[in-house]
């Protein structure tokens, strides 16, 4: 078995409530992105992939790119792996492809991936920090690890367009606690510019993405820190909004 695959298995293991490990061992652990994404590679062969998670890179040395192997439909719960006892969630947009879009020659061009977006949704990315604190990961290790994700909730669709160009936008968070009015602003000028970068990064990778893949690209606000068992209304404003309860995954 290679390195990689065994990295890939013992990472995935992780995937646990409670998930608090140290770094890989010395031969297992990524020294490079492509260890990294040789690992993620790997990890493609083990589970099947529902999205992905990426942004455009921020610089040469941190390509932000992971398989997510959850996402969940609307629906008025959300089960999450709690983190310091708290549900620790970003909020996002998603784009769920309608059609394939596998690996070829050359380049997809952008109004290509724009038609075969099928519907972009508001959506949350659930966060679960599966490396202890004393680790002392790399950004290696992250990116090997998925980038700290759990899966993706998708809410409710929202209008394409306004969706694509996306930049900023006012985020409203209320639980029967408090209240949080967020100044939203995307890492990219548009929410659309990942998915673009996404494509044709893992085509020149031999990969393609699927119909009913969910993708995300990028924060409108890092990770919000909520609490379980509540009722919570999410708004971004003049997109959309709904309500959802995170309880506890076992």
């Amino acid at each position: 078995m290679s390195v990689s695959k065994q990295a890939a298995i013992e990472l995935l293991d992780r995937r646990k409530a409670g998930a608090n490990e140290p770094v890989l061992s010395d031969s297992l652990r990524p020294k490079s992105i492509d260890d990294a994404l040789a690992i993620q590679a790997q990890m493609l062969t083990l589970q099947p992939v529902k999205g992905w998670k990426c942004l455009l890179p921020p610089d040469p040395e941190k390509v932000v790119v992971a398989p997510v192997f959850k996402v969940q439909n609307n629906s008025p719960t959300l089960a999450l792996f709690e983190c310091e006892n708290v549900a620790m969630v970003e909020p996002e947009i998603a784009f769920v492809l309608d059609r394939d879009l596998p690996a070829r020659a050359g380049e997809y061009s952008e109004q290509e991936i724009v038609n075969a977006i099928g519907s972009a949704h508001m959506a949350l990315e659930c966060i679960q920090k599966r490396f202890s604190k004393e680790a002392y990961e790399h950004f290696y290790d992250a990116l090997a690890d998925g980038l700290y994700n759990q899966g993706i909730y998708i809410g409710p669709e929202i209008n394409k367009t306004q969706a694509i160009n996306a930049s900023a936008v006012k985020i409203f968070i209320e639980q029967s606690s408090h209240t949080l009015a967020l100044e939203g602003v995307h890492p990219n000028p548009r929410a659309i510019d990942g998915l673009l970068w996404l494509i044709n990064f893992m085509n020149k990778r031999g990969v393609g993405l699927k119909a009913n893949e969910a993708i995300i690209t990028g924060s409108f606000k890092g990770i919000v820190e909520l609490a379980f068992d509540e009722v919570t209304t999410i708004e971004y404003e003049n997109l959309g909004k709904y309500h959802v309860k995170f309880t506890r995954a076992q």
